[in-house]
């Protein structure tokens, strides 16, 4: 592997030694190269909710570097230069993750780095931390953006908070989400709908069923439509996305004695960006129209994003970082982006096939393929 590129100004000072602190902040080295700065990322835990050590971690690091102005909401570390350019990119990330499952701290062994977050996403936000060390001049104004809550539900999401209350912070032409993509491009993202799909019926004694109208058995005509259903693989700006609509959960039943008067089967529609969040909801309900469904609830709704490719900034960058464009399957934050009228794409070293696993791990050579192309389209 190649040395990491110099930090411009990082001269060693002799500075006193502080008193001792019963809560030090993490340190974090940015002249470390991307692969060992992503094992330390994974070796400071941060699971949803407990992201404030390496937040703070980030926003130290950050504030030492003279060509950056830093501001913080909450755990949200948010740095841009002010050089005046033409165009204005932002590189984000997330820097919670999953549970830990065993699997902190991290390992290297032969090329890959093992450990909770290296995929999804700390290999990406080394690759952000890097790039804002080593490029104190592109030629594109940067905003990096470093969020927290990104794994839970969706009105905790970090970015989101960002989106609602400091929206000026991410203001840009142009947003790249360092989520996993194995260095390729991803265009857009699914939007994804959850719902209830709840069916009455009444209770009786198991030994008199006949009394009774069992809600379990009512439910056949849902799982029915579900397995018949075929799903749309339709083309948005040039990528082909794969829609599904699946059972992924179901509740019911009382007593081993009694017929149910309740039951709910629970369904997750990933839907292509060419609709909106209402014509999802609309489909989904004429598909279960004749099915007997006696209450149907929304438990969460996320709208998709369009590629964007189109875009002369998305354009420039899918040319300089290479290969081909694909859709990304599943929701990201490009969506968030998309509603502020930013054209993102997801473009990250991790594998997205081995997020949230015991076993994550990422490969080191796609973390410097990242930022080496990263910095190529920024120092052009």
């Amino acid at each position: 592997m190649e040395s990491a590129p110099e930090i411009p100004g990082t001269a060693p000072r002799e500075d006193p030694v502080p008193d001792p602190d019963p809560d030090p902040v993490p340190v974090l080295d940015l002249s470390l190269d991307g692969a060992s700065l992503t094992a330390r990322l994974v070796d400071i835990p941060s699971v949803s909710g407990d992201e404030k050590p390496l937040a703070d971690a980030i926003e130290t690091a950050l504030r030492a570097l003279p060509h950056l102005r830093v501001d913080r909401y909450g755990n949200n570390v948010v740095a841009r230069t002010a050089l005046g350019r033409a165009e204005r990119v932002v590189l984000a990330g997330h820097i919670d993750t999953v549970p830990i499952a065993d699997n902190v701290p991290s390992r290297l062994e032969d090329g890959v780095l093992w450990g909770c977050g290296t995929s999804d996403m700390k290999a990406g936000v080394a690759v952000q931390l890097r790039i804002a060390a080593t490029v104190p001049e592109p030629n594109r104004d940067l905003t990096f953006v470093f969020y927290d809550n990104e794994e839970v539900a969706a009105h905790l999401n970090g970015l989101g908070h960002l989106a609602d209350d400091r929206p000026d912070w991410l203001a840009g032409d142009f947003a790249v989400l360092l989520e996993p993509s194995e260095g390729q491009v991803e265009g857009g993202c699914q939007g994804t709908l959850r719902v209830g799909l709840r069916m009455a019926g009444q209770r009786a004694h198991s030994a008199r069923s006949w009394k009774g109208a069992n809600a379990i058995h009512a439910a056949a005509p849902v799982l029915a439509r579900l397995a018949a259903y075929e799903p749309r693989r339709p083309v948005v700006d040039g990528l082909e996305f794969r829609e599904g609509l699946n059972a992924v959960g179901i509740t019911g039943g009382v007593a081993g004695n009694v017929i149910p008067d309740e039951c709910t089967v629970t369904v997750n529609y990933r839907y292509a960006p060419d609709l909106t969040e209402q014509e999802a909801l609309a489909h989904v309900r004429e598909v279960f129209a004749d099915c007997g469904v006696a209450r149907f609830e929304v438990e969460d709704s996320s709208g998709p994003a369009r590629p964007g490719l189109t875009h002369p900034a998305a354009a420039a960058f899918v040319e300089a970082v290479g290969g081909e464009a694909r859709p990304k399957y599943g929701w990201t934050d490009v969506s968030r982006f998309s509603a502020l009228g930013v054209p993102a794409v997801n473009y990250g070293p991790g594998d997205p096939n081995l997020a949230h696993k015991r076993d994550e791990r990422v490969d080191t050579d796609l973390i410097g393929h990242c930022e080496e192309r990263l910095r190529a389209w920024l120092t052009a």
